[in-house]
């Protein structure tokens, strides 16, 4: 089974996972077959498609070949998330393929639980701009224990921090206790590692997402009043 993972809450990337079957638990019969991600954080829409186009011939795949989609929910900005689900539900209606969401956050997650996470739990971060950060709390295996929530750095357990957000702000987690990863420190979440997580949940037999975003913030777009009466 072949899996095309999409996430586009921090970076524009996609990955094709291969997947023996029956699932199993822990991703244990997964492999990413190939991946591509950006470093641009606002080039989304212009990159996702030929990137899947690209990562499709050079494994010599078309649509049919793609049992599930996966792709992540955010949280990220509304442009960015965007992109990436109308492009998956787009895919998932053309293929008529199972469509599932995963949280962004547990693919940087999955990353240092792979690394060796602390015995205690750590956090992972990524920017939410408007001097914020999006962030969750996991345990040392992973679970989710708190979150996602988008708040001032200096909000942030005391626990070690992991991703590009930590990096970012340093210095104000640090002055409020929590510890900087620096191997971690511009970890964006990746299509690859959502895939991986995707197939350890579907082993386990855990339910996956839908696709609703997971913006966090309100819209900056408002409907416009009615007009003032010029006299």
């Amino acid at each position: 089974m072949i899996i095309l993972a999409i996430d586009t809450s921090a970076v524009a990337s996609a990955a094709l996972i291969r997947c023996h079957e029956p699932l199993v638990p822990e991703a244990a019969g997964a492999a990413v077959l190939a991946s591509f991600a950006t470093e641009d954080t606002r080039s989304h829409a212009e990159v996702l498609a030929p990137g899947i186009r690209a990562l499709l011939a050079e494994q010599e795949l078309a649509g049919a070949d793609i049992a599930r989609i996966v792709v992540g929910v955010g949280p990220g900005p509304f442009t960015g998330l965007r992109s990436g689900i109308a492009t998956a539900r787009a895919l998932a209606f053309a293929w008529d393929v199972p469509l599932d969401g995963v949280m962004s956050l547990d693919a940087l997650a999955w990353d240092v639980v792979e690394s060796g996470a602390p015995a205690d739990g750590f956090t992972v971060a990524i920017d939410a701009r408007r001097r914020e950060l999006y962030w969750a709390q996991y345990a040392a295996d992973g679970t989710l224990v708190d979150g996602p929530h988008v708040t001032a750095p200096q909000q942030l357990p005391s626990l070690p921090a992991y991703g590009a957000g930590a990096g970012l702000y340093r210095w104000q987690l640090e002055d409020a206790g929590a510890s900087v990863d620096e191997a971690f420190a511009q970890a964006q979440p990746a299509a690859a590692s959502l895939g991986l997580v995707a197939a350890a949940r579907l082993g386990a037999g855990a339910p996956l997402l839908d696709t609703t975003p997971l913006y966090l913030r309100d819209s900056d777009a408002q409907v416009p009043g009615p007009r003032k009466r010029a006299l």
